[in-house]
Formats: structure tokens, sequence, C-alpha cells
């Protein structure tokens, strides 16, 4: 992996990482670890979508550490994962933040790729997150699915018959002030499923689509509003 530093305007320091071994492989291991420290302010990136390979047999790993110190904001904003079919990744999100910091995270899967009429009759995915703040577990939120994950996911209990998922996760002071801002932002879903809601300074929106360019029409909007700054130049491109 490599990190680039794009020159951006302001205050904000920009990072976009590349995967220079172009995916992710059966039984490929990537660690991330993101500091921001006291007064900073942080914006992580990827520089494409992330593609998970059929695997046979092993289960890749991907394990993203956020430390966020006081004063300071770091949003962890990376390009989808597209998993393949077959592919099995074990993904895992761990922060530690202050009392007092800022910190958003953005996390989009697709299974599947629709240019190949490609769906999931079979593999693997689990999506864990652990947030801490001020020591204390502040969010938990464990998404597994295993097997025939196309099947799975046409169940109304599950996505009803979605291929694209999106999580946001704001943690702030003012994080549960601004529930209604974040309503008025996804009042034009175009085609996706989205809803927001807030409690004990989390502020969650998750986002439900047929496709990742009907999920990228509703949450990129979304994300250039509640966020009052432009998206990472990456997701343009």
């Amino acid at each position: 992996m490599r990190v680039r530093l794009p020159k951006v305007q302001g205050r904000t320091i920009e990072a976009v990482l590349v995967n220079t071994a172009g995916g992710i492989a059966c039984g490929d291991r990537f660690a991330v670890e993101i500091e921001a420290q006291a007064g900073t302010v942080l914006t992580v990136a990827t520089s494409a979508a992330e593609k998970v390979y059929r695997s046979d047999g092993p289960t890749a790993g991907l394990s993203v550490n956020l430390a966020v110190h006081a004063g300071s904001q770091l949003e962890w904003l990376p390009q989808e994962t597209i998993l393949f079919n077959q592919a099995r990744l074990a993904r895992r999100l761990d922060a530690d933040i202050a009392e007092d910091a800022h910190l958003t995270v953005f996390e989009a899967v697709v299974f599947g790729r629709a240019a190949h009429a490609e769906n999931m009759s079979s593999g693997f995915f689990e999506d864990r997150w652990r947030i801490r703040r001020g020591g204390r577990l502040a969010y938990a939120d464990t998404l597994r699915l295993k097997g025939p994950i196309a099947h799975l996911l046409q169940k109304p209990s599950v996505a009803k018959g979605a291929r694209a998922l999106a999580t946001l996760i704001h943690i702030a002071p003012d994080a549960e002030a601004r529930l209604e801002t974040a309503r008025e932002c996804l009042s034009s879903t175009n085609g996706c499923d989205a809803a927001a809601s807030a409690w004990n300074g989390i502020l969650a929106v998750r986002f439900c689509a047929a496709s990742i360019e009907a999920l990228r029409a509703c949450a990129c909007p979304f994300l250039l509003a509640f966020r009052g700054e432009p998206l990472p130049r990456v997701w343009l491109s």
C-alpha cells in the first residue's frame, strides 16, 4: 500500500490510500492505522473501489484502527468495497476517540459485479465496528453474511433485494443536534432507501440500494451537504 498527500485548500490534511496490488485476494491481510493528533483536521480516502476477488477457501482480512485525539477531526471516507462471487472477507474497524473529538466514518459494500451480471451465489462477509469514546465503548455493530449471500439479500429483514449497502457514523459533541440537518440532506434519495437516527452523541445513517450508482447518487450529495466540504477529489475521478 502507498499513501498520497494531494494539495488541498484550508487547514484540512487529505490522504489517499493506494492498494498497489490492485485488490484483495484470498488470504491477504491488510492493516491500516490512522492517528489524528491533537488539534488536527484529517480526511482519509482510497484511490478507487476496493475489489475482493473470489477465494478457494482462505478468508482475507482488512483491519482499520483509528485514533482521534483531543480537539481533532478525522474523516474515514474510503470508496466502496466490491465483493466478487465466492469472495471471503473479514473487515474490522476499531476507533478510539477523545470526548471532544469529531469522527466521521463512511463505508459502502457492493455484493457482486453489476457489469458482469454477477450474483454472490456463495461467499462470506463480516463487517465488525467497535468505537470507543473517552475510553468507553460507544458504538458496536457487526454484520455477518455467509453462504448464499444473493439469496440472503433478498430477504426483507436483510436488504429486500438490494446489492449495495453503506453506513455512516458521525460522533461529535453536537452529533445528536444535527439529526434534523441529516434528514434534510436525505430529502432526495434518488432510488436509494436511506434513514438517519441519533442517540448518545452518535449520528447514524444507513443506505440501501439496488446498485452502487443509485447509492452514490444519494450518498454523495448527502456527504457534500452534511460535511459542508467538497468530497475528496478521488471520489469524483
